[in-house]
């Protein structure tokens, strides 16, 4: 079994081979800059592990993950337009560093390309692969607008933001490592309980990054902390403030919600972190990622391959729930 060190270095490798250097610059620049930004690479290498769990050879899903990782960045490019972010990975935004058109027309063709690697899967998994892409990628653009939605809403439930984050993000890490596990000749039960590990461990994802976004350290998280809280997203956090709070607890929320003026950033910042302190929702929302990652781990567990093969996807998903950034 390759370790997680050693698949990302392939696939960086990889990533590093694609000529972006194209005419016309404006539309090809950005696309080869948003991808030497780096990132965790954890699709495609969910995607590779997933193969490598029944296959010693990585290299027939090296190209399906390349299309994920490639659709990843994609949706990044349009979803920090919409979130008016500044800074991706430490870094400026697409958006920021050229324009909105640039950033919705580079990440059309990253669209595009994610599909053209894809379709160089293994001509044995390709439909079922693409099928399961296509479904994916629809999913995605579904959690997007219930995110959208979230905040022209009022009250949101828990059990309707959890649904969005599935949509929105742990859907692409089950498709990532179902279509690994297909591509190395996994049976579609182990291929199924890999997908509902990729769920379970994206929902707890989700859910860490929520906790980062107000809880992290600006320097290691690589994105402005408390941005969620600015824009009055409805993260899990948010949501149970809002369910629990009472009296003076519940007119100060609402009081900062109706603040928008940046001078007062650092202010609504504070006093809304104060308030989940004193409710308590930290540790709800601890509580929640804690149930998933145990449920990610029992799916693990499942699978009809020998334990110590999957000890790297076990160290990931630790990884993945007790990481900074």
């Amino acid at each position: 079994m390759k370790s997680f060190n050693e698949i990302t270095q392939l696939i960086t490798a990889k990533l590093e081979q694609i000529n972006w250097n194209k005419e016309p610059k404006g539309l090809y620049e950005p696309i080869g800059y948003v991808l030497s930004l780096g990132g965790k690479r954890i699709r495609p290498a969910l995607t590779l592990m997933a193969c490598n769990l029944f296959s010693e050879d990585v290299q027939p899903a090296m190209n399906t993950a390349l299309g994920l990782e490639i659709f990843h960045n994609f949706t990044l490019l349009h979803d920090d337009i919409m979130d008016k972010a500044d800074v991706r990975r430490g870094q400026l935004t697409v958006h920021k560093k050229w324009d909105d058109n640039t950033a919705i027309l580079s990440g059309d063709v990253m669209q595009i390309a994610s599909y053209q690697f894809i379709a160089k899967t293994p001509a044995k998994y390709l439909k079922p692969v693409l099928d399961l892409f296509s479904q994916t990628a629809a999913e995605i653009c579904e959690g997007q607008q219930y995110d959208v939605d979230f905040e022209k809403r009022e009250l949101v439930k828990g059990e309707e933001y959890l649904e969005m984050i599935r949509l929105k993000t742990a859907v692409l890490l089950g498709c990532a490592l179902k279509t690994g596990a297909w591509i190395g000749g996994a049976g579609e039960e182990d291929a199924q309980l890999l997908y509902d590990f990729g769920i379970n461990i994206g929902l707890a994802f989700q859910l860490k990054d929520d906790l980062l976004d107000v809880y992290g350290d600006e320097v290691t998280f690589g994105k402005k902390i408390g941005g969620d809280i600015l824009c009055n997203k409805k993260t899990y956090l948010l949501i149970h403030a809002l369910e629990l709070a009472k009296g003076n607890n519940a007119s100060e929320i609402q009081k900062w919600l109706k603040i928008s003026d940046n001078h007062l950033a650092k202010e609504k910042i504070n006093a809304i972190t104060s308030l989940y302190d004193k409710l308590g929702v930290k540790t709800i929302c601890e509580d929640k990622m804690q149930y998933f990652y145990s449920k990610a781990i029992a799916n693990l567990k499942k699978i009809s391959v020998l334990e110590n093969k999957k000890q790297e996807l076990t160290n990931l998903a630790e990884k993945l729930m007790f990481r900074k950034e």
